[in-house]
């Protein structure tokens, strides 16, 4: 008798192991028999880049090389202003940091 209720708790358990595979194979769940940690549950969820993008408003002056063009302009009309004032940036390597180094 006491061969038979282990052969009932093999069928038992087999039983158990395959509807449980058939559950997951039928709801698209990812069997995790071993327990451990995976990424599955993260890659699952929807993205939403999308519906982030979709809060800014698409901006026109990009497209238009005319608006893009005059900007360059602005700023570097205004550059020069600051230049002849003395205002301008340093030249490269004659900034704050590199005055700090030779003294």
């Amino acid at each position: 008798m006491a061969g038979s209720g282990g052969l009932k708790l093999l069928v038992g358990s087999a039983i158990r192991q395959g509807v449980t595979e058939a559950r997951a194979r039928i709801f698209g769940h990812q069997l995790n028999p071993s327990g451990q940690k995976s990424p599955h549950k993260i890659l699952r969820q929807k993205l939403f880049g999308e519906k982030v993008a979709q809060w800014y408003p698409y901006d026109i002056k990009k497209d238009d090389p005319l608006v893009m063009a005059r900007q360059e302009q602005e700023r570097l009309s205004k550059l020069e202003m600051l230049k002849r004032r003395g205002k301008g940036p340093p030249k490269k390597g004659q900034g704050r940091r590199a005055a700090k180094r030779n003294k």
